[in-house]
């Protein structure tokens, strides 16, 4: 099954196994959900500023072309909601799948980087362990769903990306910064967990307005 994404429908797929994952009870989840998931300010590189159209002709190309997303509706419920079908064509362990949410998120990253983003997912006992499902996804029978790129500059650790939606920022090596210009910030991964902590929950509680809005109709 050859795959071939373009970057918004990436994104769709990498935030409905996100969500799948990362809150259970509100998947499938409804248009409104995706689009506020699509558009998160973390856990997401690039940032996205996607319309309902951006997402709606996402979902019909990753339907009906790729047969990656189902369109479903709950019992009692008026309300569209949508789910992945990737389990359906590759049966990945829940491992393996949190790792290509990751990479269809977030881009090129280390293996350490990979094993401490996914932690919201599932948890991956060691870094050996992160390598060992990297080099599965890398030999998946014909398929290579994983391959991976030089360090970014001034780094050791060589980079994963995956292979179902392919730019050319990842195949190129970040260049160093000017370096008359201040290096910028780091960012605090503490502060990125609680403000992607707060978007899920308002992601869930928008699932669960939806829901309510419907019984009343």
């Amino acid at each position: 099954m050859d795959i071939k994404l373009d970057p918004i429908e990436a994104r769709v797929l990498g935030c409905l196994i996100e969500k799948e994952l990362t809150t259970p009870e509100y998947y499938p989840i409804s248009r409104n959900s995706l689009v506020a998931a699509c558009n998160q300010k973390s856990n997401r590189s690039p940032v996205m500023m996607l319309t309902e159209s951006d997402v709606e002709h996402a979902l019909e190309t990753l339907r009906y072309d790729h047969r990656l997303v189902a369109q479903v509706t709950l019992s009692g419920s008026r309300v569209v909601r949508f789910r992945h079908e990737l389990l359906s064509h590759f049966k990945f362990s829940p491992e393996e799948i949190a790792v290509m949410s990751e990479l269809l998120l977030r881009g090129a990253q280390t293996a350490g980087e990979l094993r401490t983003h996914t932690q919201r997912m599932v948890a991956i006992e060691s870094p050996a362990a992160v390598k060992d499902i990297l080099q599965s996804l890398m030999h998946w029978g014909e398929t290579a769903f994983v391959k991976t790129l030089p360090p970014s500059s001034g780094k050791r650790e060589e980079r994963y990306t995956q292979t179902l939606c392919e730019s050319d920022e990842d195949e190129t090596e970040i260049q160093p910064a000017d370096s008359s210009a201040p290096p910028p910030a780091p960012a605090s991964a503490p502060e990125d967990d609680r403000i992607a902590l707060l978007e899920e929950k308002l992601a869930a509680l928008d699932a669960r307005l939806a829901v309510l809005e419907n019984a009343l109709l």
